[in-house]
């Protein structure tokens, strides 16, 4: 906890309790959850906790690099708290969302992207859709 209360001010953003679950939540989880889930999992213990305080700190997590906000098609965002670029991919049919860290070629398509275009690129997303091994068995 210590180690989160850091990071939060390093970055100039005030420590309350329930920004310190939130980011603790985000970073102990690979499951990648919208701001809705995060405020029904969190809810028995802070329950005077808004869905706006979920969203603002979300926002302010995403604005100093903390977390990234991904847009995979739904409703409403997720988020990942491993902001390192790595690709994700959705299962159609379950809608989990998975990190594909161990994919090789992301830095060279960026690279290419680059050369062939002449921006300079500041980030990238990149998302696979499909069904998961688990679905494909129902």
């Amino acid at each position: 906890m210590l180690e989160l209360t850091t990071i939060l001010k390093d970055h100039n953003l005030k420590v309350t309790p329930q920004r310190l679950s939130i980011f603790r939540m985000l970073r102990n989880t690979s499951a990648h959850p919208s701001a809705e889930t995060i405020y029904t999992t969190l809810h028995d213990e802070y329950p005077t906790m808004s869905l706006a305080t979920v969203y603002k700190t979300l926002d302010a997590l995403v604005k100093h690099g903390l977390v990234q906000q991904l847009n995979i098609g739904e409703d409403s965002y997720r988020y990942d708290a491993d902001t390192s670029p790595h690709p994700h991919i959705k299962c159609m049919a379950c809608h989990k969302v998975v990190d594909m860290h161990h994919v090789q070629s992301v830095a060279q398509l960026r690279e290419e992207v680059a050369s062939l275009t002449q921006f300079d690129l500041s980030h990238e997303q990149l998302y696979f859709y499909g069904i998961c091994p688990e679905c494909k068995q129902h």
